[in-house]
């Protein structure tokens, strides 16, 4: 118990917002040998999971701390594709091309039902999260999509989306080189950012900006590249498009380079690219320019500095020091370069460090909308759903639901990503604002008034025993060791204000022996309710 975080939990208010500040820690990338209990665990799950359940808890408690971390980032299996959840056959909206239950990702573009498919798309996305095998994955992909931008609405090609999202969970664990290669020439970020608009007449300097800028070197102190370095970048990169033809005719629809619309002529960039030149090149060599354009700026060190912090302000902590660019980033950056750019040996790394599991860390960041409402519905583990039109519409809620707690899945505010992941120096603090402090509460309590609780109730380990249920409660959806004063107020709300542990225990045990009572199942329902409701105006619940 050592290692919990021992406070009096907080009332979530207005005026009184759980912004969390940690202190400067000197802790760094040595392997963590201390405790491997609860706390730890609980900590690696919330971090790389959405929610973390009690079986979970319990899997990765039977691990040593490495073979936890070798578990949690190993690739999930590969999901079967967004079907027409939207339309059932019949209906006003029907999908004549695409029958009911059957995958649109092959689709020809339609103009009627485009904007279903997009919102069947991020629904499915919700599904896959919510039904998330035990490791990382689906987490690292919401990384890689924040770090790697598109916008479904603004593309409005519901089988680009898909392939654009399928491509970055596919690549989720693999050479970074290779993703920036296969994003760079993706028709989803070509449409976007401009590159299928880009020509030798009138380069466009938006994604060679952005390959710079935001995907590669980023803006810290050593990002040395230059505004004609930008420029040089466009002309390497004109050329590239998309297949038009096929937009509206066909499913397919892909990248193409298009060499008479290509800038053959040499390509000087600055000193911090070594002064290189790419020679121009004519015909169907001219593909290639792109490809030597990347490993030019992979030769330089400053892209790992950067996509290491990048990943540190998304599992770890929002701000980096000056002992954490030294202690963690540095020997972050070591190891991914060593590696050719591999991205797991660097999440290893990470999550097996002394650093990760400082006690500092733990509750230090505000969640997100994703990780605050699918992650609280993961640990309830209600049934979803059979009926694909119902679980689309189960789905669909929690679209907009994030949405107004400030997160839409597919569509990012811009092309830098999400605020709170870059923006100094508010930068986690702006998930939560006068605005959306009050419905990140009443979302929740809405989940939870809707939810069977018994199931969650069930699961623990001891749920008769009204103590160590609270206790147990407290760890999964707070994080953190209840003072006894504050274990006892929620207690007695579950009681009823009656003064016997047994009071609660018979409740339970009389449900538990007659489930189909609907009497015993109201009382233990109403009571959990009550008691959740107050654990959920907790500050402590905004944090992981």
């Amino acid at each position: 118990m050592d290692h919990y975080r021992k406070v009096k939990p907080v009332v979530l208010k207005e005026e009184k917002l759980p912004f969390p500040q940690r202190a400067t820690l000197s802790t760094g990338l040595t392997p963590h040998s201390g405790e491997w209990s609860e706390a730890q665990v609980v900590h690696l799950l919330k971090r790389t999971l959405f929610g973390a359940k009690r079986a979970e808890i319990d899997q990765f408690l039977s691990m040593t701390m490495d073979e936890a971390v070798e578990a949690i980032v190993q690739p999930s299996a590969r999901h079967t594709p967004p079907v027409n959840d939207y339309a059932p056959d019949g209906s006003e909206f029907e999908d004549e091309v695409i029958p009911y239950g059957e995958t649109w990702i092959e689709a020809p573009f339609s103009s009627e039902h485009e904007g279903s498919r997009i919102i069947s798309l991020k629904a499915w996305i919700i599904n896959n999260i919510l039904t998330q095998e035990t490791t990382i994955h689906e987490k690292l992909t919401l990384f890689w999509h924040n770090l790697l931008v598109t916008q479904f609405w603004d593309v409005f090609i519901a089988k680009t989306g898909y392939e654009y999202y399928q491509m970055l969970y596919d690549n989720a664990f693999g050479n970074y080189r290779d993703l920036a290669e296969k994003i760079t020439l993706d028709p989803a970020m070509l449409i976007y950012l401009n590159g299928a608009f880009n020509n030798k007449e009138a380069p466009d300097e938006n994604y060679a900006r952005e390959l710079q800028e935001l995907f590669c070197i980023g803006k810290g102190p050593n990002a040395g590249f230059t505004e004609n370095d930008v420029y040089e970048a466009a002309r390497v990169l004109t050329g590239w498009s998309v297949t038009w033809e096929h937009y509206e005719s066909e499913g397919d629809f892909d990248s193409r380079f298009h060499d008479w619309d290509h800038d053959t002529g040499d390509k000087q960039f600055s000193e911090f690219y070594g002064n290189r030149v790419i020679e121009g090149k004519s015909g169907g060599e001219g593909r290639n320019e792109v490809f030597e354009m990347l490993d030019m700026i992979f030769e330089n060190e400053e892209v790992s500095y950067f996509i290491c912090r990048r990943l540190y302000n998304f599992f770890v902590y929002h701000e980096i020091d000056e002992a954490t660019e030294t202690n963690v980033i540095t020997p972050m950056a070591q190891i991914f370069r060593d590696n050719n750019y591999e991205i797991t040996p660097v999440l290893i790394a990470l999550f097996k460090s002394e650093h990760f599991y400082d006690v500092a860390n733990y509750g230090a960041s505000i969640k997100n909308p994703m990780d605050l409402l699918l992650g609280f519905a993961r640990v309830l583990d209600n049934e979803r759903p059979q009926d694909i039109n119902e679980l689309h519409i189960a789905n669909q809620e929690f679209i907009w639901t994030m949405a107004q707690a400030g997160l839409e899945i597919g569509d990012p505010p811009s092309v830098s990503g999400w605020q709170a992941y870059y923006q100094a120096p508010s930068f986690d603090k702006l998930w939560i604002n006068t605005e959306t402090v009050i419905r990140r509460i009443q979302y929740s309590q809405y989940n939870m008034w809707r939810s069977d609780l018994t199931i969650f109730i069930n699961s623990l380990h001891n749920p008769s025993d009204p103590n160590e249920m609270i206790r147990e409660a407290a760890l999964l959806l707070l994080g953190i060791e209840l003072s006894e004063e504050v274990s006892n107020g929620l207690k007695s709300t579950l009681l009823t204000g009656q003064g016997s542990d047994e009071y609660w225990t018979f409740a339970w045990d009389q449900f538990i022996n007659f489930p189909d009572n609907p009497d015993y199942r109201t009382t233990v329902q109403n009571r959990l309710a009550a008691m959740f409701r107050s654990m959920l105006e907790f500050g402590e619940f905004q944090l992981m």
